[in-house]
């Protein structure tokens, strides 16, 4: 029998950066994977797949649109989607050989089947009709999360699709009905509204992005609407009727009143996610859950069961990978008797679009609703130097500080590269740092990035370019 001083299950971003962290710290370790290939959701069928699709219909567009203004003479792009689905194809088979090459690196063994907790210090591993228990100080759940799926209404991965077959169609379809306008709805309608598809979103909340900062959603709505994305908010899709050559979506008002029906050739289907707790054994073993399925931890990651840690989206908290590799090196180093930690209050998230929408800490309405007095200073990208030149210059850079202090609570882009902008905030509140800071802060000319500064300028009042 095999004994490890840690198995991690599931090897996603939090799994496996969990183990390398562990094996760094002298553990032995290993890792259950019940899938064929490492990296979880976001290697195969989520986060990375979805940026090659959204950069290579990005460029489709661009060589389609945007070239002539700058002078750059070509022929109308054609669009070759099986060579697109190839070129998406090598970025998975890439990253997944390089989580390979880190358990190999590291001396982690992987151990192919699904994983099932016994109790503490035992992890049964299954796989084709064959089991092998493994003995451990120490278990982390690390099985992160699946599609959350709509009442009454069957997945079948062609015409109704989750994410995951929305990386895979055999062709651009002519209408696109999108079911949840989040940000994974929004990231996978650019794509297919780029290579020609008509899109349309239905969210059952009366604005799009729930949880982003509210003036960045509504403006961010208008861009989609002028690229050509049709909206119905405050609405739900009750049913799809699959008998014919198109697919009848009956959509109805939230508050209730009469149906409609749009008809669609694909209805995506993306209202959020769940945790994956299935044939872990969790309830048998004494693991708690909360009334939403997900794992109960203490604040150190520790389940109810002595020995057994959950880090990522099978735990409270924003469903992001970056929140599960923190969680997962912070865990890894509380079982070694180290002070991990995870700064909740500085977590960014970013929707992949174009433009970008990123943000960091606060939003406005959380500051409202917990009675915080705070300063704005906002900075349009019409009034930054390079966005004019490039000629991209949607959206505006936002800075929410504390009234009193100026520390810098929130922060929220909406532009070109604002997912990479959002850096320089998440580091400067990590370090608590104030807008006065960030406005002294240097910032090299001409860049993007100087309308951060700026943003930080105008909550002194005292930007100078606007």
């Amino acid at each position: 029998m095999a004994t490890y001083d840690l198995v991690v299950i599931g090897t996603g971003p939090g799994g496996y950066v969990c183990a390398v962290r562990a094996s760094q710290l002298g553990m032995k370790v290993a890792v259950v994977e019940k899938n064929a290939t490492l990296g979880g959701t976001c290697l195969n069928v989520g986060c990375m797949p979805s940026k090659a699709l959204l950069h290579a219909s990005e460029m489709f567009e661009e060589a389609g649109h945007s070239f002539a203004k700058m002078g750059v003479s070509v022929s109308a792009p054609k669009l070759d989607l099986p060579a697109m689905m190839n070129f998406k194809q090598q970025g998975i088979d890439g990253n997944v050989k390089g989580v390979e090459f880190l358990m190999k690196k590291n001396k982690i063994d992987v151990l192919k089947g699904t994983g099932k907790i016994l109790g503490t210090g035992k992890v049964e591993v299954s796989a084709d009709g064959k089991s092998q228990l493994v003995e451990t100080r120490n278990i982390v759940i690390a099985t992160g999360s699946d599609i959350a799926r709509l009442k009454g209404i069957e997945i079948d991965e062609k015409r109704i699709v989750s994410s995951t077959g929305a990386l895979s169609l055999e062709k651009v379809p002519g209408k696109l009905l999108i079911v949840g306008a989040g940000v994974i709805g929004l990231e996978l309608g650019s794509v297919w509204h780029r290579l020609g598809a008509e899109v349309v979103v239905v969210e059952f909340l009366d604005r799009i992005l729930p949880g982003m900062d509210g003036e960045i959603a509504k403006q961010f709505q208008r861009i989609l609407e002028k690229q050509g994305f049709a909206f119905k908010l405050g609405a739900k899709v009750t049913a799809v009727d699959t008998s014919g050559k198109t697919l009848k979506a009956t959509i109805e008002p939230a508050a209730g009143g009469a149906a409609e029906t749009l008809e669609a050739d694909v209805v995506l289907v993306c209202i959020g996610r769940v945790p994956y707790t299935d044939a872990l054994g969790l309830k048998e073993a004494g693991v708690a859950l909360d009334n939403r399925g997900r794992v109960q931890i203490d604040p150190h990651f520790a389940t109810s069961l002595k020995g057994v840690y959950a880090i990522g989206d099978v735990v409270a908290g924003p469903m992001l990978a970056h929140k599960a590799e923190d969680e997962g090196v912070a865990v890894a180093e509380i079982i070694a008797g180290q002070a991990g930690h995870v700064n909740y209050d500085v977590i960014p998230g970013v929707v992949y679009t174009t433009p970008e929408v990123s943000s960091v800490g606060k939003t406005e309405e959380e500051l409202k609703q917990a009675g915080t007095a705070y300063t704005v200073g906002k900075f349009p990208f019409t009034a930054n130097g390079r966005s004019k030149v490039n000629q991209t210059t949607d959206g505006f850079v936002k800075i929410l500080a504390d009234a009193k202090t100026d520390r810098v609570l929130g922060v929220h882009i909406i532009g070109r590269e604002a997912g990479e902008m959002i850096h320089e905030a998440a580091v400067l509140m990590e370090f608590g740092g104030s807008a006065e800071d960030l406005a002294r802060t240097c910032h090299a000319h001409p860049t993007r990035s100087e309308a951060i500064k700026e943003a930080a300028l105008a909550v002194g009042k005292r930007a100078i370019h606007m």
